[in-house]
């Protein structure tokens, strides 16, 4: 008989990891490197949750921070300085559901902000900001519940047909309110409760661009009028002179008469 031969036994990862405490401490090393070679922003805090969990929260930034891990699943920006989304400030982060930027002074997002994630994000707040508008654009395609509540909003035309398309928090909704509107009497309430009422904003755009085109063209016709009675009155008075100028030239017979008396005189 030949030597015995010996037996490998077939090992799955975790059970290889809690066979040893040698082992297992090392296969906790070998986890820790995992996380450790994902890059994280500086003055950020990474951590692993099924993907990356990017936690940057009150740390004065005054803008996205470039360098995000490209499997994040999880960007937490809140409490910070940003004022401006840029486009495709977040177009490497594929993975990307939940996106919280609440309680910055962001006044603008760019129509191409969100490219990128649109379809995968799942949560976005933007409460608590500076927002007044935002183009119709940014959040085309996007599938995420919205935070919007808590912006200095001016309630028209271009921010309802944004609404139309959102998929808002319910539990925040109301909290959407008209800061300032083309109306005054809407200023201050709820944007779903003025539009719910049957308040259409893009009516009052249309009436004031057909208040703004009738003025235009009433001033038009005025100064062609004013012209016209500028033209007539010139030119009357234009003939005036001419007639006082010729009643002033002696006429033909009297020229005649003062020649007779002259030779009559000779």
């Amino acid at each position: 008989m030949g030597p015995p031969q010996p037996h490998w036994q077939t090992l799955s990862p975790s059970s290889f990891c809690v066979s040893t405490s040698p082992v297992r401490t090392l296969c906790l090393v070998a986890a820790l490197m995992v996380v450790m070679v994902t890059p994280c922003p500086k003055s950020c805090h990474c951590s692993e949750r099924n993907g990356v969990v990017v936690q940057c929260v009150s740390r004065s930034l005054d803008q996205i921070p470039p360098d995000l891990p490209e499997d994040t699943v999880t960007l937490l920006l809140s409490s910070n300085r940003i004022s401006h989304i840029p486009n495709q400030a977040f177009k490497d982060l594929r993975r990307l559901k939940e996106l919280d930027l609440s309680h910055n002074h962001i006044e603008s997002i760019d129509a191409g902000a969100f490219l990128g994630v649109s379809e995968g994000l799942r949560s976005l707040d933007l409460s608590n900001n500076q927002l007044r508008s935002v183009p119709k654009e940014a959040f085309t395609k996007l599938s995420a519940r919205i935070r919007l509540s808590n912006n200095p909003w001016h309630c028209e035309c271009s921010l309802q047909e944004v609404l139309r398309e959102l998929r808002l928090d319910p539990e925040t909704v109301n909290e959407v309110s008209c800061h300032t509107s083309v109306q005054d009497e809407y200023a201050g309430r709820p944007v779903i409760q003025v539009l719910d009422s049957g308040i259409n904003f893009c009516n009052f755009h249309h009436k004031t661009t057909d208040v703004a085109m009738f003025v235009t063209m009433f001033c038009w016709f005025a100064m062609v009028i004013a012209y016209v009675i500028y033209y007539v009155r010139h030119n009357q008075e234009d003939a005036r002179r001419h007639m006082e100028y010729l009643k002033s030239l002696p006429s033909s017979s009297q020229t005649s008469k003062d020649f007779d008396t002259a030779s009559t005189v000779l």
